[in-house]
């Protein structure tokens, strides 16, 4: 713990990590069953406000972002796919997104911020 910190902050800083692991997990969940997902962007904005100002504003906003830009990338594609590019669209989307929930997860795991 460093000098400018309080136990209470450490308390709150490792109970805000634990839930971006859960967070992480439940987006990664979701490749399977998208309900997670739901969940999971949900739980991001009911903590966000908590993580202001800390390291993990940053994973609060990097889930949040990730969510949104693969749903709208998810339904441009669906909306094509009967024209084939849609499927290339969902194909992307879908590797574009296991790349975010791995490296902000990673991120998370070394105690780093994500880039905005």
């Amino acid at each position: 713990m460093n000098s400018n910190t309080t136990p209470a902050d450490e308390q709150q800083i490792a109970s805000l990590k634990t839930i971006n692991h859960v967070t992480y997990a439940l987006y990664a969940l979701s490749l399977f069953s998208g309900v997670t997902g739901i969940v999971a962007v949900v739980l991001n904005y009911i903590k966000r406000d908590d993580a202001r100002g800390t390291w993990l504003e940053s994973h609060f906003s990097w889930q949040i972002r990730t969510f949104w830009w693969c749903l709208l990338w998810a339904v441009i594609g669906g909306l094509t796919a009967i024209i084939l590019i849609g499927w290339v669209i969902l194909g992307v989307a879908f590797i574009w997104f296991i790349y975010r929930i791995a490296k902000g997860w990673l991120s998370l795991n070394d105690n780093k911020p994500m880039a905005a």
